[in-house]
């Protein structure tokens, strides 16, 4: 008898146990790090074709760069209005390239609101991920899962919530795993120079200014 309830008691341990552990999976938030586009999701990317600045113009007139990739260990770029201080608050943020939204929201401390755009670059070896960050965003105007084009308005300049003077903070991400991670790091980890990339992808004569088709 006591080897039976024994036995009994060991079954309901592990049962409630196995219950602990499901409420636990339900309702602990999604660990952003292991997200990453299925090749589905990959192949039904837009296709870059041509990217632009995402502040000021189409050359990124009336904008600086405060705070360059790589300096002070930074992932991005910090652009500004050249107006300094708060004074391009609320100025509109547009999508790079067309692509697909697959982050929108506030990741955590440091970041305020961030969107995460994924875009699909042809290349000899085989279709190539890249994303554009958008961060410190005052508003947010697009929603997880929408198709953007060129030049679209996304979101606006933010402060973080408050943590800094206004800016945008840009990056370009290589790679399907879509995690907010960090701004700053010793190596440059998935990260490109986005003055650089934008360059290379500019897909277009410098004095063509004209905005992406609208569908």
């Amino acid at each position: 008898m006591s080897r039976l309830l024994t036995y009994l008691a060991c079954a309901l341990g592990l049962g409630v146990l196995a219950w602990g552990c499901l409420t636990l999976a339900r309702t602990r938030p999604l660990d952003p790090a292991f997200v990453r586009l299925s090749p589905a999701e990959i192949a039904r990317l837009p296709l870059v074709v041509r990217m632009d600045p995402p502040l000021g113009s189409e050359h990124a007139a009336l904008t600086y760069n405060a705070q360059p990739f790589r300096l002070n260990r930074h992932l991005g770029d910090d652009l500004n209005g050249i107006g300094g201080l708060n004074s391009d608050r609320g100025d509109p943020v547009h999508a790079a390239a067309q692509g697909r939204v697959v982050y929108a929201g506030t990741p955590g401390p440091g970041w305020g609101k961030m969107i995460i755009l994924a875009h699909r670059l042809a290349s000899p070896s085989g279709p190539q991920v890249v994303q554009t960050v958008y961060a410190h965003l005052e508003e947010i105007l697009i929603q997880p899962g929408q198709i953007v084009t060129r030049g679209e308005k996304i979101g606006t300049v933010g402060t973080g919530g408050g943590q800094y003077l206004a800016h945008l903070h840009f990056e370009i991400r290589r790679g399907p795993y879509v995690n907010p991670s960090v701004g700053y790091a010793d190596a440059p980890l998935n990260r490109l120079s986005p003055e650089v990339f934008l360059q290379q992808h500019r897909g277009a004569p410098a004095t063509q200014l004209n905005p992406a088709p609208r569908p």
